[in-house]
């Protein structure tokens, strides 16, 4: 697939954090606008930064290029304030989509943290090429409370096919995030979308994550439902014979499914539970 470029200046990196992330995050930080990985029940899709736009959602990407400048810019200003800041990376794209191999924009960030910290960092991605800033990371997990969450919607390669055809393939995922883990960095599996897994999956994850975070199409895309339904999750769950995972309260089910393997207090639910405690 290909991948309109752009470079552009951002007026602001930091954004306010609202709505769903408003539970304990206090910013966004998005590198990039736009996504490469295009999975076909991603949110983002039925929002303003995409409905507005003529090119289909995965086929162009606008790089932040001045996006440590800028977070060095508005982290110094928060700093004079006494504002306590913690981030959410990423809400709407991911930081280590293909382009960041040779953009390193997330990369330039890391680097700006470190010599500027915010108090707490959680790296949204599903993205492998994040083994790459290891260096970077176990630095700034000395200066900052930092959180690695690795995007696991499920065990089987051939469900990543039906709804994410060009993301990274789940074994790889695995592999970087166990090789995270035992560098001494704080990890997390973030179900989310849930999608069908097989019964093994908890045992796949144990020993890779301190964390499960558990989120459905249901009850995850910042409307109740109302924007996976518009993407055709329910058709696309259908067509495949999938319709007994697209319940709404599969996200208890999950819950109690993983119990069994986790303790309880390592298991956090959507929304209310995003942040960690």
């Amino acid at each position: 697939m290909k991948t309109e470029l752009k470079e552009t200046n951002a007026k602001k990196i930091l954004t306010e954090a609202k709505g769903y992330l408003d539970v304990g995050f206090t910013h966004s930080l998005n590198p990039y606008s736009g996504c490469g990985f295009s999975c076909l029940y991603c949110y983002v899709r039925e929002m303003p930064i995409q409905r507005f736009k003529d090119i289909p959602w995965g086929e162009w990407v606008d790089i932040k290029t001045n996006a440590a400048d800028n977070y060095i810019n508005e982290i110094q200003k928060l700093r004079k304030k006494s504002k306590t800041v913690n981030i959410f990376m990423s809400s709407a794209t991911d930081p280590y989509q293909p382009i960041e191999r040779k953009a390193e924009i997330t990369r330039g960030l890391l680097e700006a943290m470190i010599e500027y910290p915010p108090d707490f960092l959680q790296i949204q991605t599903r993205g492998p090429l994040i083994k790459r800033d290891l260096d970077l990371l176990i630095q700034l997990n000395k200066k900052c409370k930092l959180l690695i969450s690795m995007t696991i919607e499920t065990d089987r390669e051939d469900i990543k096919r039906i709804f994410a055809p060009y993301a990274p393939g789940i074994k790889l995922r695995l592999k970087v995030m166990n090789e995270l883990h035992d560098s001494g960095l704080e990890t997390q599996a973030s179900i989310s979308p849930v999608l069908p897994f097989t019964p093994e999956f908890p045992k796949v994850l144990r020993g890779k994550v301190d964390h499960i975070w558990i989120d459905t199409l249901s009850i995850g895309d910042g409307s109740m439902g109302k924007r996976s339904e518009q993407l055709g999750m329910p058709k696309l769950f259908q067509e495949n014979g999938l319709e007994k995972w697209y319940e709404k309260d599969l996200h208890i089910k999950v819950r109690k499914y993983f119990k069994k393997y986790f303790p309880n207090e390592r298991i956090r639910v959507s929304k209310e539970e995003a942040f960690p405690r």
